[in-house]
């Protein structure tokens, strides 16, 4: 499933930005990384090491794509320590054996150091994420939207098996072998029918923890969705404002198939297309693999509203049966705002969240509005963590993507974001708004 390659010699590339802190866990040299030699080996170019591009299939906005893989981007190798085992992985280092026909094989300069923010951005939240570790420009242009700086980013993941890695498997009699090897990397001791029934849950997790602080995948296509859990693939993602379920931003998503509201029930046909491709690991009986996955499938939903509700009373204290989502929707409020609202609210300031939704008059249970704050005792409101005050905004992220200096100072508030920091928290316009791949 994988096959030799190598990145493309680049005109001037340079270190833009490392994470020191990520190096050290891993036991990198952060010196070493901005040499000569050390630039050579993230670009892929390394002569002591042989990168490889990963083959996997998918099913793209809910079209089946049999034949895909790294067609930008190349696995360095795995690193293991005592925090782990960790895939290093570059993307936008030129054409692969899987490269599409046509395709350069690079990204622009602003969609990686894209992905870096939000994976940072999201790992600060807590949220199952890869990581990055750096960003390089190439010193090349690229014609996208514009003219644009070529990039390359440099990331840490748990794995990159994908739902989409099943997929290719299962045709290429590879199903057993990968199975086998996810199980002892990510869930040892498992069965495969545990398997698949842990990386559901993992997963379930993930997208629940998107839906609480407004994040917006953009692209949950199958070769998107991690057996780990991670969150992988920052393409045309965003973080939605004012809260609308209907809301989406990705320019490729024309018929907006991965909006807000969507992406739980996405989450579950993903894992029911990844069903397909396991069900000759379930049992030998076809009709008992069959029964045993309908059986998973159908407990999906459940599973996941159980995970919402958990999150919910973690964050706030008490169990939300949906009228408190009802409320912003009928009001438009900001997601961010309102959340430190109500948990302001259950902390003795009753008017924190009532400005916000003065215009819910018609809320399906407006009593929500009156007793928000008698659903939690004192004890229960004092156990709340805090919630995150800076996510990463449309308006900064775009802003941040166009001056270095800027960047830094971003980055460094999304990934304190329960820190107060005015200048990042106020909401901005995203009408019309809309995000790209960079591909």
């Amino acid at each position: 499933m994988v096959r030799p390659s190598r990145g493309e010699e680049q005109p001037q590339p340079q270190v833009v930005i490392v994470n020191e802190a990520l190096a050290a866990e891993l036991g990198l040299d952060v010196d070493w990384l901005r040499s000569p030699a050390g630039i050579e080996f993230l670009l892929g170019r390394s002569t002591d090491e042989q990168p490889h591009a990963m083959a996997y299939a998918g099913y793209q906005f809910g079209q089946f794509n049999p034949t895909m893989g790294d067609g930008r981007a190349l696995l360095l190798g795995e690193i293991e320590n005592e925090s782990g085992r960790w895939d290093l992985h570059t993307k936008g280092t030129g054409p692969t054996p899987y490269s599409r026909l046509g395709s350069d094989g690079r990204g622009t300069l602003r969609s990686m150091l894209r992905e870096y923010l939000f994976s940072e951005a999201m790992h600060a939240l807590g949220i199952p994420t890869t990581r990055s570790l750096a960003v390089i420009s190439t010193g090349r242009k690229i014609q996208r939207q514009m003219v644009e700086e070529a990039g390359v980013l440099v990331r840490v993941a748990a794995s990159h098996i994908r739902i989409g890695s099943f997929h290719y498997a299962a045709q290429t009699g590879q199903l057993e072998d990968l199975a086998n090897y996810t199980i002892a990397r990510h869930y040892p001791g498992s069965d495969y029918k545990e398997l698949y029934s842990r990386a559901m849950d993992a997963q379930i997790a993930t997208v629940a923890a998107w839906q609480h602080v407004g994040f917006i995948h953009g692209v949950m296509n199958t070769d998107n969705t991690t057996l780990s859990g991670q969150t992988i693939d920052y393409g045309p993602c965003a973080f939605m404002e004012s809260y609308d379920p209907d809301t989406w931003f990705s320019s490729i998503d024309a018929q907006g198939r991965y909006r807000f509201r969507n992406q739980p029930e996405i989450l579950g046909w993903n894992f029911a297309r990844l069903a397909e491709s396991m069900l000759p690991l379930f049992d030998a009986s076809p009709d008992a693999a069959i029964a045993y996955a309908q059986e998973t499938i159908n407990g999906f939903y459940k599973r996941f509203e159980d995970q919402r509700k958990r999150d919910f009373q973690q964050r706030f204290g008490f169990e939300e049966g949906g009228e408190y989502f009802a409320a912003l929707a009928q009001s438009g409020a900001d997601f961010t705002l309102a959340n430190q609202g109500l948990a302001k609210a259950l902390h003795g300031e009753p008017d924190a969240l009532d400005h916000l939704l003065r215009d819910c008059t018609d809320a399906p249970d407006t009593s929500f509005l009156k007793d928000y704050r008698k659903r939690v005792s004192g004890a229960a409101a004092a156990a709340v963590p805090p919630l995150p005050r800076v996510i990463p905004r449309p308006h900064n992220v775009e802003a941040a993507l166009l001056d270095l200096d800027l960047f830094q100072e971003f980055l460094h508030a999304v990934t304190h974001p329960r820190q107060p920091n005015e200048k990042f928290e106020t909401p901005g316009d995203t009408e019309g708004y809309l995000t790209y791949c960079g591909t």
